[in-house]
């Protein structure tokens, strides 16, 4: 489909979309107190003065957009943020780890009504998509307002390149839009170029600038104390496979270190009844932090099936596992551990966040654990090295490298704004 015939079906979509929010409401997929945001309805008043939006998917990318945010923050202060994403899970974690003068919502669907709606609420001086969720219309609306628009850590694989290759015209259309393109990878710059969008520049990926994420300090303190002495290492961001591994690995350093704990934090905390059977099944003791338990020292393992603690179990924990490793899912992000000074580990298929892992392998910063029969055995030998004090100091510097890295970049994105009145 090009890109006119998109905008002339969306006023003929919108009947469409409400029924599906209703239908994602009842589901339990949908918030029934915020699903007004999706047809442009704000839930929050708009901030004096000059407002910069900022969009992405999820949780993930939205976080990865925080060390931008600081740096605006920094060259502009007193401009206001607000910040939309896709995704439900994103708003339950997203509010703490925000900056004060920034606001979460949803971002509309993309019918007219509830674009318009949304932009004459937040009348946005400028606009700023990154990765890969791009809604035409309401790209396309924000152009025809005259607000100034940027596309930042843009990715494209060559899967990716191929699928729009098939409706060139109408990206290349859309991809116009924009004031600014920048690309995460020049491999990704490269193939934005071979399909008709002009000067695309490298920023490098937003994620090695990784903030730190939050915590409340109380409750590390008290788990530090309860933890004391023990080896505690965190298997993030898991899926079924991983776990298969991640268990298997822990069963292994166990029988070397009884007082071992391990904490699994699966990628979506609603699996938490096929976590617990996989750790039954396996005739580990265990607590679920969602039933109001902290691990005690018969506790082999912990399932930490909560949103937004993350920060938390990167704190406590001396080594990560990172998962959708071990599974097709591609990896996620390995610098919010690293940023906490907790090295990684992970399995093999890191397409995700490819150069980052091939990077920090050879930085000495993550290790990668092949798949096959000894995945555990190599996994929990990993676990049970410990890790050199250089490997923190040298991730460290490299977060830092990375966020000095968004001084000309924000720079260049408020120089935007300057054509608004």
């Amino acid at each position: 489909m090009q890109l006119r015939s998109y905008l002339m079906l969306r006023p003929l979509l919108q009947p469409l979309m409400r029924l599906i929010v209703a239908r994602r409401v009842r589901q339990g997929k949908e918030d029934p107190e915020r699903c007004g945001e999706k047809f442009g309805r704000a839930t929050l008043a708009r901030p004096e003065g000059r407002l910069i939006w900022l969009h992405a998917v999820g949780l993930g990318e939205v976080l990865a957009l925080r060390p931008l945010l600081a740096e605006l923050a920094q060259q502009a202060p007193e401009m206001s943020f607000l910040v939309t994403s896709t995704a439900r899970s994103s708003a339950q974690v997203v509010g703490a780890n925000l900056p004060g003068n920034a606001v979460h919502q949803f971002l509309p669907l993309d019918g007219p009504v509830f674009v318009r709606r949304f932009l004459d609420h937040w009348q946005p001086d400028l606009a700023v998509w990154s990765e890969q969720d791009l809604w035409p219309g309401a790209i396309c609306d924000v152009a025809k307002r005259g607000i100034p628009l940027a596309y930042i850590n843009a990715r494209l694989s060559e899967d990716g390149m191929a699928r729009r290759r098939r409706f060139q015209s109408g990206f290349t259309a859309l991809m116009s839009r924009f004031d600014r393109i920048y690309a995460q990878d020049p491999q990704t710059a490269r193939r934005l170029s071979d399909l008709g969008v002009p000067k695309p520049e490298v920023m490098g990926s937003l994620k090695p600038a990784a903030l730190p994420l939050s915590v409340d300090d109380a409750e590390l303190e008290q788990l530090r104390h309860a933890l004391l002495g023990r080896r505690v290492w965190v298997a993030a961001s898991t899926h079924a496979k991983d776990e298969a591994v991640v268990l298997e690995a822990h069963q292994e350093i166990l029988a070397r270190d009884p007082e071992a704990l391990l904490i699994i934090a699966p990628r979506a905390p609603d699996r938490v009844g096929a976590v617990v059977e996989a750790v039954k099944a396996r005739n580990l003791t265990y607590i679920v932090r969602s039933e109001g338990g902290r691990p005690k020292p018969q506790h082999m393992v912990f399932v930490a099936d909560s949103f937004g603690e993350l920060g938390l179990w990167y704190r406590l924990a001396q080594s990560a596992f990172v998962g959708g490793s071990f599974d097709d899912v591609g990896g996620h992000n390995p610098w919010e551990a690293l940023c906490l000074g907790c090295p990684v580990l992970h399995g093999p298929i890191t397409h995700n966040f490819a150069q980052d892992y091939l990077d920090l392998d050879a930085a000495g910063l993550a290790r990668c654990i092949s798949s096959g029969p000894q995945s555990a055995q190599a996994l929990a030998a990993a676990v049970s090295e410990g890790v050199p004090v250089q490997v923190t100091e040298k991730a460290a510097s490299l977060v830092s490298a990375a966020r000095a890295r968004l001084t000309p970049l924000a720079a260049d994105l408020l120089s935007l704004m300057s054509r608004r009145p």
